[in-house]
């Protein structure tokens, strides 16, 4: 009985996934049919769903490669020591995505099993990235107070740091999150890092960083991105969000950490061989991309007082708040005449009686089901933004 349960719960897990789906923006199914996505649907789901550009495609084709495993990869080393040096950080390493970035940071800091590590409460890491820290690294969180605008609260992290105690877990790492996912992409800045660097000092615990779009928080601020990692440990980076890159993260510290990072990313199963075709375009990522992120922050910007401009239709959305490139908006049942999920699902349907771009099919997240995320990037332009508020406007004005 038990292996016919456990064979079950395998087939479950390994069960593939459609390859059309219906369109549906709540958990889980968030998928549509690739065939027809580009030409039907404008995907503000995320900044992780754009195409790489044309220089991306060729620097790939054209990548001086090696095998990276044996640390001979040239396009591979470029990339980290350009990353090393714009972070701030002594070296930098190449992995395959933002969540074993994350993970391998805290495997190398929490090397004790059963290790603590002090997160805000509402961080990607503890929420979205499966409990990878205790499934594999051995280590448990320990939930810090976060305010609206991404900051946790350094009071209530210092009252959260273990005594040294046999009955107790060692607290191994505090971890930031910079820009804040959740929070709407609120950005931490340099006064509020340099004190959260004095408290890690002052309580002797290291400090990371999810920087996963930390790149959005300089753009925000107008400053260089090592100016927001001055006196932090360690630092994870994506470039596959904004910037663009089909694939990869950087996580970044001393020498001595990337000497354990290495060890602990060939056990995750990131050590790439050729990979110089996956790094070329990251270096793109780097130097060029990083340097139009404010066109996506106006575009966002733009979207959030647009919400706001439907108040009166349920919809509501801070632009003060709107800081980078993530644009949260709420949406009120009661007057709206839906919530959160029946409003994605409603604009991402095809209006095929709409000669104009409204028509299209519009992808969001409904985060909760008085919550929306839409999200800027690349391959938005002004004129998809105006086309999209419009259709809000239509699919709320229907419900009344």
């Amino acid at each position: 009985m038990a292996c016919r349960i456990l064979g079950r719960v395998l087939h479950q897990a390994v069960a593939p996934v459609p390859r059309s789906v219906p369109v549906s923006c709540s958990a889980p199914a968030r998928w549509v049919s690739s065939a027809q996505h580009r030409e039907n649907f404008v995907d503000l789901r995320s900044d992780t769903v754009t195409q790489p550009t044309q220089d991306m495609r060729d620097a790939m084709a054209n990548a001086r490669v090696g095998d990276d495993v044996w640390g001979s990869d040239p396009t591979v080393a470029e990339l980290q020591e350009k990353a090393a040096k714009m972070f701030g950080m002594e070296k930098a390493l190449f992995v395959p995505s933002g969540t074993m970035g994350n993970l391998i940071a805290l495997m190398v800091h929490g090397w004790e099993r059963g290790a603590e590590v002090l997160f805000g409460d509402r961080s990607h890491i503890l929420l979205y990235e499966q409990g990878g820290m205790a499934q594999v690294g051995g280590m448990h969180p320990r939930e810090v107070r976060t305010f609206a605008d991404g900051r946790l609260d350094l009071d209530d992290l210092r009252s959260k740091v273990r005594i040294d105690d046999v009955h107790l877990p060692r607290t191994a790492l505090i971890c930031l999150e910079n820009t804040h996912n959740i929070l709407g992409g609120r950005v931490l800045r340099p006064d509020y890092m340099a004190e959260a660097v004095k408290v890690a000092r002052d309580l002797k615990v290291p400090l990371h960083v999810d920087g996963a779009r930390i790149f959005n928080a300089a753009a925000s601020l107008n400053v260089p991105v090592g100016d927001l990692l001055v006196g932090v440990d360690t630092v994870s980076v994506c470039l596959s969000k904004g910037l663009a890159a089909p694939v990869g993260s950087i996580v970044a510290g001393s020498e001595e950490f990337c000497r354990k990072a290495l060890r602990v990313r060939k056990v995750l199963g990131g050590g790439l061989r050729q990979s110089g075709v996956l790094a070329a375009p990251g270096l793109i990522s780097l130097e060029v991309m990083s340097q139009r992120l404010h066109e996506d922050h106006a575009l966002a910007k733009r979207l959030s007082e647009g919400c706001r401009a439907m108040k009166h239709l349920g919809l509501d959305s801070d632009p003060a708040a709107t800081e980078t490139n993530i644009v949260m908006f709420s949406v009120d049942k009661q007057v709206a005449g839906m919530d959160a999920n029946e409003l994605a699902s409603r604009v991402a349907q095809v209006d095929e009686s709409v000669s104009d771009g409204s028509g299209k099919g519009f992808l969001l997240w409904a985060v909760t089901e008085s919550t929306v995320r839409a999200v800027t990037h690349y391959e938005i332009s002004e004129s998809q933004i105006v086309a999209f508020l419009a259709r809000l406007k239509r699919v709320l004005e229907s419900a009344h």
